[in-house]
């Protein structure tokens, strides 16, 4: 069971990266994944009990089962290519992408749900057999640890998704054969059923303790996305901190539900301890909340102290410990203890522990569902927690009310469920918001924090505004006089002078290398100040906008309209709240200017904007002429990330280009562009288009921040292809099967050596005689001499 826990993890992680390659990552799209892979866990663990007969040797039906698992894994892995190809044959809205989730999640999870039911036989009904049921619930879950952290630490690290699926096959392999060879032991065929009873056996106050187990689902789930949400923002979005977190969670499963079968088997009235388990489950959520909003933040944890990742890996294990483990004990604790209060002697044990099983993921998938797409962007993560709390008293009140004794007793399970309640809400009431700054500063809080009480008081921030959405929580800020856009715990835009030169040049400079562009598509809406860059040009006629999170457009244009020239307004703009990958790989239009601006290269699943096979796609979505920008930040990333970035764009574009955002002769970012048909850019020509009147608002908007000339805009050139193979060698491509970019940049993000980085960059750089050109003399030679 822990060997089928592990391979089940490890496949979760694989499939759910892959189908987002073909549906996208938005939070709907990632929705229908969680659902049809939870979907078809629950309704496996439900219909085993139907359709196959209890007379069945239970451990050769599970070698079956694991056997299927692993086949249909290959199916999963080598099917989903076709399975997009399809998909882009025909429309691609909602009910397309449930369909590719459901088609590829539903066989093999269907599988795994009935494998806890079929082992379930081999235990018997007996209380030491139901304690025993637990205890491979347990070690199922102590598997699943196991695999999460393998998967996400080091078979997708150092492999790819193809090595991590053969090694859960090997797994399931291993699984079936070692069922196959334990099925040819002595039965104790008493604890085997050799018919199935004509109809199952009625327990008193069971649909009690199945609601109670339900709504213990649902606020698991629930708070699982919750406290993801909050503590990937103060440990940092990495691939690595959803790994802790998820491991951690797992644990305390495994903990409690270890204790809970220990507990199952010695205790008179498990429905007793099944609902002071909730009860106190409340107290541990209002912890939760208070370590989140009072305590994590305020940790003097300097990311900067080490550049060691596996030291910050340790600090984030122990937060992460501290703040969740308490409560996953007793949503642990709470299964076994369920399987013990509806178990009746004589019904068939694969029906008691699949229904269990259905009806406590039946919770969690509302769960899960309701709080990432609804509570949290419709109420925030505050009342959330509160609403998390009262639910947790809610299933005490029916646990407790299932317990013979209490039903006895009318008057007294009211005035015992109304104080559970009052008490529940009492702790809800103290649940307090996290900080501003944890959603400003993240894993960084305590640093600037420190520096900003130490040497800039006289400056106060002040907060405009506070948002979260489905997708991310955002926060934009004043302080000093300049105006701060933070998303989940980065500054990805200002109104400071570096961070508008690198906006605008990402707009304006492939639209100057181009020599008319009519159309274009942007990836981010951020500020909007690249996307209203691109506004400025008279022969515009179209301008697509690209963002995942729906609530930024408004907030980033009251607050930044006048630089982003009220770009959201403008009539030829039209949003797509989608994920770009996925409108990029659905959508059959083509444009003139391309610019991809996504968040850091070391956040979770961004990566997908940063492959060999993004590129490719943008590229085949270029007009003749076309050309493509991408933002590629040299800070918070190390000489490995930086040169995966630039290995894998120019894999695409081999005859691509850098050019840098610089301030002092210090660099901060690099802009790559590409052409499917690389021309040589004319100084002379770019130039003259700035000095026609009709091209007087693009002048002005790259003279607010510094650009008053083609030579100026033209001398943040910083190499090119060619020169930078020396620098580029050994480094790792960035594919979609491989996800390289995320794991090592999640492992150079504390790196200082970006300014050196930059240095070593512009060692290569010559003066590209066949590309940049103009008339001699003049603008030539002062381009020349900016350069030197």
């Amino acid at each position: 069971m822990a060997a089928s826990g592990c391979a089940a993890l490890i496949y979760e992680i694989v499939w759910l990266q892959l189908l987002q390659l073909v549906i996208g990552s938005s939070a709907v799209s990632l929705g229908l994944l969680l659902a049809a892979y939870m979907g078809g866990l629950c309704a496996g663990s439900a219909l085993l009990a139907r359709f196959v007969p209890p007379d069945r040797n239970p451990l050769r039906v599970y070698a079956g089962l694991e056997a299927g698992i692993g086949i249909l894994g290959f199916a999963v892995l080598f099917g989903i290519p076709i399975i997009g190809r399809l998909y882009l044959a025909g429309p691609t809205g909602l009910i397309a992408r449930g369909l590719v989730a459901a088609v590829s999640l539903l066989p093999p999870t269907l599988l795994m749900g009935a494998s806890l039911p079929a082992v379930a036989r081999w235990v018997g009904t007996s209380r030491p057999g139901i304690s025993r049921m637990g205890f491979l619930y347990s070690a199922n879950i102590a598997g699943a640890v196991a695999g999460c952290l393998i998967a996400g630490f080091y078979l997708l690290r150092v492999f790819d998704m193809a090595t991590a699926t053969y090694a859960a096959a090997a797994l399931n392999a291993l699984v079936a054969l070692g069922a196959m060879l334990l099925a040819r032991a002595p039965v104790n065929q008493r604890s085997i059923p050799r018919r199935e009873p004509k109809a199952p056996v009625r327990v008193e106050g069971a649909r009690l303790v199945y609601t109670a187990i339900a709504l213990s689902g649902l606020t698991a789930l629930g708070a699982e996305v919750v406290w993801t949400r909050l503590l990937s923002l103060l440990l940092g979005p990495t691939v690595y901190t959803f790994s802790i977190i998820l491991a951690v969670f797992l644990l305390g499963l495994w903990g409690g539900s270890s204790a809970g079968s220990s507990l199952a088997r010695r205790v008179e009235n498990p429905r007793l301890a099944l609902a002071l388990s909730q009860v106190v489950l409340a107290s541990t959520l209002t912890w939760t909340a208070y370590t989140l909003a009072h305590s994590l933040p305020f940790w003097p944890v300097d990311p900067w102290l080490s550049l060691d990742p596996w030291f910050n890996f340790e600090l984030d294990l122990a937060r992460a410990t501290w703040a969740i483990l308490p409560a996953t004990l007793l949503w642990g604790a709470g299964f076994p203890l369920a399987l013990a209060s509806v178990t009746a002697g004589g019904e068939d044990p694969a029906r008691i522990a699949g229904k269990v099983y259905a009806v406590n993921t039946a919770g969690s998938i509302i769960g899960s569902l309701a709080f990432s797409l609804w509570l949290i962007p419709a109420v925030g993560s505050r009342q959330s927690q509160q609403v998390l709390i009262a639910v947790a008293a809610i299933a005490a009140v029916f646990a407790a009310a299932s317990v013979p004794e209490f039903g006895k007793r009318r008057l007294r399970v009211i005035a015992a469920a109304a104080c559970v309640e009052l008490a529940g809400w009492g702790l809800a009431a103290t649940v307090e918001d996290v900080p501003w700054q944890v959603i400003a500063y993240g894993r960084r809080m305590a640093p600037i924090v420190r520096a900003f009480d130490l040497y800039d008081r006289a400056n106060p921030t002040k907060v405009l505004f506070r948002g979260e959405g489905v997708n991310s929580s955002v926060l934009i800020a004043e302080r000093a006089g300049q105006r701060h856009f933070y998303v989940s715990g980065k500054a990805e835009a200002s109104t400071a002078i570096l961070d508008m030169r690198l906006e605008r040049m990402m707009g304006h400079v492939p639209a100057l290398i181009h020599p008319a562009p009519h159309s274009a598509l942007v990836v981010g809406f951020g500020a909007g100040v690249t996307a209203g860059s691109l506004t400025r040009y008279p022969e515009l006629r179209s301008l697509t906008i690209c963002e995942l999170e729906p609530f930024i457009p408004p907030a980033s244009t009251e607050f930044f309209g006048k630089e982003n020239y009220d770009v959201l307004h403008d009539p030829r703009t039209r949003m797509v709240y989608d994920d770009a990958r996925h409108y990029i790989f659905t959508t059959r239009e083509k444009f003139d200017v391309i610019t991809t601006d996504p968040i850091h290269p070391w956040v979770k699943g961004t990566s997908v904007l940063y492959s060999k096979e993004y590129y490719q796609l943008v590229k085949q979505h270029l007009n003749s002429g076309g050309v493509v920008a991408q933002w590629l930040p040299i800070y918070d990333s190390d000489p490995e990330t930086i040169k995966t970035e630039l290995a894998t764009f120019f894999a695409v574009f081999p005859e691509g280009t850098v050019w840098s955002n610089n301030l002092n002769g210090d660099g901060f970012d690099l802009v790559l562009l590409g052409q499917a048909q690389p021309q040589a850019i004319n100084i002379d020509a770019i130039q003259a288009r700035l000095d026609h009147p009709s091209y007087s608002p693009v002048l002005q908007s790259l003279s607010d921040v510094g650009f008053h000339s083609a030579v100026e805009l033209l001398a943040t050139y910083a190499g090119r292809a060619r020169e930078l193979q020396p620098m580029m060698a050994g480094a790792q491509i960035n594919e979609d099967l491989n996800m390289r970019l995320q794991y090592i940049a999640g492992l150079g993000l504390n790196s200082m050596a970006y300014q050196q980085t930059y240095k070593t960059i512009l060692k290569y750089r010559r003066f590209p005689e066949d590309l940049l050109v103009g008339a001699p003399g003049g603008r030539m030679d002062a381009l020349r001499t900016l350069l030197r």
